[in-house]
């Protein structure tokens, strides 16, 4: 399957603002995805084209969209509210898309706190459990654990998929916060991976082995959950 199957969307994020989204469903989808983008790169990204691909292979569909920041062409991400509320009118889309489905929301490093914050505030309707690629815990050289603090108010299982080389995530602050929260909190660690899932030679693994890794225990584990 290619993302050149995937149905173009806008969604409405309020009256005066919409954004653009992929849907891709596979024949016989297990599961859907609500896909946010990182504060860099939008839905149409090379990583998150195969990781979309890639969880399409395995029977998951997803709902890739844009924040408006990234829509309009800037580079400076939207201020929290906007951003949860663009969560939030995604989830709501992707509930009308593929309500026969078992629904599940994250995203890449800043999609998936946006998605992990709106959460925190008030459940995301029919959402089962977060998903996250990256959790960014802090701003690389700035160790600290105060962006976690939401995840308290979280009260679904999550997945912390995380690379041991994670600059936005030391180990030693990323591991006691997913302790902290108990048995609906699950961290997998890859080894010698970086925020994007990349490896060095010397890991004897290469990107497209260790993102197979990634998108196996991620469907394994949406599946479990569905």
């Amino acid at each position: 399957m290619t993302t050149a199957g995937a149905e173009k969307l806008t969604i409405a994020v309020s009256d005066d603002s919409a954004v653009s989204a992929l849907l891709l469903r596979p024949p016989q989808a297990r599961a859907a995805y609500v896909f946010a983008h990182g504060a860099g790169a939008g839905m149409a990204h090379a990583s998150m084209e195969t990781i979309a691909v890639g969880l399409a292979e395995r029977g998951i569909a997803t709902l890739r969209y844009q924040f408006p920041y990234m829509e309009q062409g800037s580079k400076r991400p939207d201020p929290p509210a906007i951003a949860q509320a663009t969560v939030r009118a995604a989830v709501a889309e992707a509930g009308r898309r593929c309500g026969d489905l078992p629904l599940f929301a994250g995203g890449k490093s800043f999609g998936g706190r946006m998605t992990s914050q709106a959460q925190a505030k008030a459940p995301l309707a029919g959402v089962r459990g977060l998903v996250f690629l990256g959790f960014p815990l802090h701003p690389a050289g700035k160790p600290s654990s105060e962006r976690a603090k939401h995840l308290a108010d979280v009260k679904i299982p999550m997945l912390f998929l995380q690379g041991t080389r994670d600059a936005l995530a030391e180990l030693d602050l990323l591991e006691p916060v997913v302790q902290g929260l108990g048995a609906r909190a699950t961290l997998h660690l890859v080894q010698e991976a970086d925020h994007s899932f990349h490896v060095l030679k010397r890991s004897g693994r290469n990107d497209r082995e260790v993102m197979a890794e990634v998108l196996d225990v991620f469907a394994g584990w949406m599946v479990k959950h569905s």
